[in-house]
């Protein structure tokens, strides 16, 4: 058993009247702050330059969040050279160190805690509920990867030697400098959780945040900053994707590409990065979540408002934009019409409405495009099932969509098979347990799934076939938890990497075998 353990970073009450006034204290700080600008940061310096992009709130899209400078190729070609620089010491810094980085940075967001959720109400439209948990997962990333950095670096003192004979050693080295390209969906947790597994394992990284969370991703460069991160182990990139992110990706000196994003973006990286470039001396390696079309199965032994309960927190939390969200239910027949009712009833009482307010359950989506593309699927809806609640939507100050549930569709609709990335709920009808799990099983993708039964068979049934990488059984089939369900799907849902596990660091490495002979 590992010696260096941690434990994880409770979720805020929120029924407690300090914790309600911390947060709306959080959120007039990043009000005192909204509208600035802020800079590239390549080599510890901050650079301005001509292009500039507006964050925008997505709950009310006339407010600017800030104003972002945005890199050129020749700003990408100097980070990499940068950062190619910053590798040859940084790499040597030992473990500890550099795990310290990250023990220092969790402390420094402990105590911003508020801040940074309410800056992910103002900047992503998240609740407050999913905003702390969003922070309180960067910390647990932070945790967790610092001490299984120290772990490995006890596998690294353990000497394998064949007595009289030799002795051998076996160690990991990191792989150079990494392209890191983060989601707006949890725009800390998997921007904090893909960038520091890289340089806490040894590599320089670039980061190029999602476009509509680059401020977060900037207050995150802060924290590295205060924490005592060196000058050029990691360049703050933000910029066009068609431009410097496919350029960085492409890059001969780049020696692995992390991404969090949709499956399409994820095809092409994967494609570019299997390219050899000119003067390029490795393989790149991916490690890519690509999304879900995540379903949660009910049958006709269950606690039907467990079942009712899963499935409307799993679709509608932060309005389903999360790849693990439940967008598929399959129900047995028998009990099919009383969950339905009961998954109606709860999801009328859903708030829905601008996330600064603790009652908001159902916020806003990321921006017009993502409004345009989810409302497009309303008129699918109609073609494919029965609308029971929801189908509405308004865009005149906010991109708010109301959570709908369409009935009655069947497996291979329109609806059952493509990730809309949104809180539109398909629900399908099934005659028995096999159904269900043949239907759960009839997508290309393989992330997370539930199943909501007393049976114990049917239980052990989906354990073996049930093909995803995050099982759960009579929970919903979000929150992963660092460390104890570490987080990665199969098939189109990316390399099932397993960020939070204890396999995810050693992507970042390479093993090396040293023998002595005597």
């Amino acid at each position: 058993m590992s010696i260096y353990t941690y434990q994880t970073e409770p979720l805020t009450d929120f029924t407690k009247p300090e914790f309600i006034e911390k947060y709306q204290k959080g959120l007039s700080i990043v009000e005192s702050y909204l509208g600035k600008s802020y800079d590239l940061i390549i080599d510890g310096k901050r650079i301005k330059t001509e292009k500039q992009l507006k964050s925008l709130n997505p709950a009310k899209h006339s407010e600017v969040i800030g104003t972002v400078s945005q890199g050129s190729i020749a700003h990408a070609d100097h980070a990499i050279e940068v950062a190619l620089k910053a590798f040859e010491t940084w790499k040597h810094v030992d473990a500890k160190v550099r795990a310290d980085v990250l023990f220092k940075s969790a402390g420094l967001l402990r105590k911003r805690k508020f801040e940074f959720a309410a800056l992910m109400t103002k900047e992503a439209g998240k609740p407050w509920g999913e905003a702390d948990a969003d922070v309180a997962e960067a910390i647990d990333f932070l945790e967790y990867y610092g001490r299984q950095m120290l772990n490995i670096e006890r596998i690294d003192d353990v000497v394998l030697s064949r007595r009289d004979l030799e002795r051998n050693e076996y160690r990991y080295i990191p792989l150079g400098v990494g392209a890191i390209i983060s989601p707006w969906n949890f725009p800390l947790a998997i921007l904090v959780g893909m960038t520091t597994a890289a340089i806490v394992s040894g590599n320089t990284v670039i980061v190029k945040p999602a476009s509509t969370t680059m401020v977060i991703a900037y207050k995150f460069m802060e924290v590295l900053e205060e924490a005592g991160l060196p000058n050029g182990v990691i360049a703050f990139m933000p910029g066009s994707g068609a431009e410097i992110g496919d350029y960085i990706v492409n890059h001969p000196k780049i020696r692995f590409i992390s991404f969090t994003g949709s499956k399409e973006v994820g095809i092409s990286i994967y494609e570019r990065a299997a390219k050899v470039q000119k003067g390029q001396i490795w393989l790149k390696r991916v490690i890519a979540e690509m999304g879900g079309k995540d379903a949660i199965i009910v049958d006709s032994d269950a606690d039907l408002n467990l079942a009712a309960d899963s499935i409307v927190k799993s679709a509608f939390g932060f309005s389903g934009q999360k790849c693990s969200a439940c967008s598929r239910a399959i129900i047995h027949q028998d009990v099919y019409d009383v969950v339905l009712q009961k998954m109606k009833d709860i999801t009328l009482k859903l708030n829905v409405g601008n996330p600064d307010f603790k009652e908001t359950f159902v916020g806003p989506v990321n921006d017009k495009r993502a409004f345009e593309k989810i409302t497009s699927y309303f008129e699918v809806a109609k073609q494919e099932g029965r609308i029971v609640t929801g189908g509405s939507s308004d865009g005149s100050t906010g991109y708010f969509i109301q959570p709908t549930i369409v009935a009655d569709v069947k497996p291979d609709s329109r609806l059952m098979q493509e990730e809309i990335f949104g809180p539109i709920l398909a629900v399908c009808k099934v005659k028995d347990f096999q159904e269900a799990l043949d239907v759960a099983n009839n997508t290309e993708y393989g992330l997370t799934g539930a199943v909501i039964s007393n049976n114990r068979m049917h239980l052990e049934l989906a354990r073996r076939d049930f093909h995803v990488g995050n099982l759960y059984f009579n929970r919903k089939c979000t929150g992963a938890i660092v460390g104890y369900q570490p987080f990665g799907g199969f098939n189109m849902s990316g390399t099932d990497s397993k960020a939070g596990g204890p396999d995810y660091l050693v992507l970042h490495m390479q093993g090396k075998t040293i023998s002595e002979t005597f």
